[in-house]
């Protein structure tokens, strides 16, 4: 009966008993629920001008069609990890994959701004319960190289999936109706709720409400969507704003005290100690910066192609074909990295070719062209990116707890989301600090914009050396696997 209790409890999917063999189909399931996240996010980027157009959105609003799903994605990732840990990872990913849903369709059917926002936040709610039960649920059922390999395979979805959708938004949006991009994620999320209803691995505890930590949950969620609200909204209130300062001050300082308030209770949504651990704080710092480098990589570009080569929405998406496969095969050659020299050594040389990249692309120029001034830096920057984010997730992941999965898969997304919002505001600033966004004289912009980037994953090439565990320290851990099943 030990052993049993043991196997159930670690693995939770158990040996198939009809010849089937249901856990090859676990990691896929996962992966295109994830996949269907993303492609929500960058798809709508590109159809965001015939958005406007049809629902009369003015330029102060049409913003908004971004802000409202990252502004509660964002805010509420550590609060659904924590909550997959507590109610049940299988719990919370079906139960976020019904609110995605949901709230995909109601943006498809909005007929005003006010509701696609509604909606949209809805999607925001949805993703943020779904994606870190998700992962928690990879974390927690793979382990050792095989958790290593997921975790690679989770993060060619992040960085190849947001190029993707970058070309599905471009093709739907030339050939059919806005409203697609959203009506298409229905009979992907029916098959996905069959498919995860034998696939995922059964809840084997009732759900614990009582250490949910409500008050720790408000106060993080109030104080990241501060700072989220503050970063998308700065462009057009001034970084020097009132607006912005006291969001951003404001925010940290509920951060602050949420940290205060987690180390003197009993059940924390957030364990705050484990930041102290170099692979964990330190991972969390450059997770921000690889998603920021990542979201600013998609945004430049898709700024040169549209506003100063003038290309349409169909031919910028196709045009981040090569970015998806170069950011993929970076994800890939991560998890062989990692399983080989550690997390230190791979991500600092990841970011200096991100680094590289963003160097070529500053060359930008008001008569260029895609293949002479943009491919060449996409694709470098995109196999360093993607080895940068993936590489980044491990270092957070790895080592984590069965109870405490579900929490540093929270972080882990967390990281993600604010450092991409990050990303996005502050290059579109500096971008547009030339004056000019459109015609050729935006290219000026666009490349010191570039520059800046390239800067940033340079300094973040040195934080990894000096922030992260060494091999020696980190490999032990990776290789750690007393639950470990074969995985075939």
């Amino acid at each position: 009966m030990q052993h049993k209790s043991h196997f159930e409890n670690s693995v939770a999917i158990g040996t198939p008993e009809d010849g089937r063999n249901p856990r090859r189909w676990l990691l896929p399931v996962l992966l295109i629920a994830q996949l269907m996240v993303i492609l929500d996010i960058t798809a709508v980027n590109i159809a965001l001008p015939h958005i406007a157009a049809d629902l009369q959105l003015n330029g102060s609003t049409i913003s908004w069609t971004i802000t409202s799903y990252s502004l509660i994605f964002g805010s509420l990732l550590l609060f659904g990890g924590r909550a997959a840990d507590l109610l049940g990872r299988r719990r919370m990913f079906l139960t976020g994959l019904c609110v995605f849903t949901a709230s995909s369709f109601a943006s498809a059917m909005a007929t005003s701004a006010a509701t696609l926002f509604a909606a949209r936040a809805g999607q925001g709610l949805g993703a943020a319960i779904l994606s870190p039960a998700a992962l928690s649920i990879i974390t927690s059922s793979f382990h050792g190289t095989q958790r290593a390999k997921a975790l690679a395979a989770w993060g060619a979805i992040g960085g190849a999936g947001a190029a993707i959708g970058v070309m599905v938004g471009g093709v739907l949006t030339e050939f059919a109706d806005w409203r697609m991009i959203f009506y298409v994620n229905l009979p992907v999320a029916a098959v996905l709720l069959v498919a995860s209803s034998k696939v995922v691995p059964a809840d084997t505890q009732k759900p614990r409400w009582r250490g949910l930590d409500l008050p720790g949950a408000a106060l993080a969620t109030t104080s990241l969507a501060a700072i989220v609200y503050g970063i998308t909204q700065a462009d057009s209130a001034g970084w020097t704003s009132i607006q912005t300062h006291i969001c951003g001050l404001g925010g940290l300082v509920g951060l602050a005290a949420f940290a205060a308030y987690e180390l003197h209770i009993d059940a924390p949504l957030l364990r705050v100690e484990r930041i102290a651990d170099r692979a964990i704080g330190g991972g969390l710092v450059l997770m921000v910066a690889a998603a920021g480098s990542i979201f600013g990589l998609f945004l430049l570009c898709s700024l040169y192609l549209q506003n100063v080569l003038g290309w349409g929405p169909l031919t910028t998406g196709l045009a981040f074909i090569p970015l998806a496969f170069s950011a993929g095969v970076g994800a890939h050659a991560a998890g062989h990295l990692v399983a080989n020299h550690g997390v230190r050594i791979p991500l600092a040389g990841a970011f200096g070719v991100g680094a590289i990249g963003m160097t070529l692309l500053s060359r930008v120029g008001e008569n260029g062209t895609y293949l002479r001034d943009v491919l060449p830096g996409m694709l470098v920057a995109g196999v360093g990116l993607g080895v940068a984010v993936v590489t980044v997730s491990m270092a957070i992941l790895t080592g984590a707890r069965a109870e405490e999965a579900g929490m540093l898969s929270g972080l882990n997304s967390t990281g993600h989301e604010i450092g991409g919002t990050l990303g996005i505001a502050i290059f579109s600033t500096i971008a547009a600090g030339s004056g000019a966004i459109l015609g050729p004289h935006a290219a000026s912009g666009i490349g010191h914009a570039f520059l800046v980037a390239a800067f940033v994953a340079t300094l973040a090439g040195a934080v990894s050396i000096a922030a992260l565990p060494r091999a020696q320290q980190f490999l032990p851990k990776l290789r750690l696997s007393p639950q470990a099943m074969p995985i075939h």
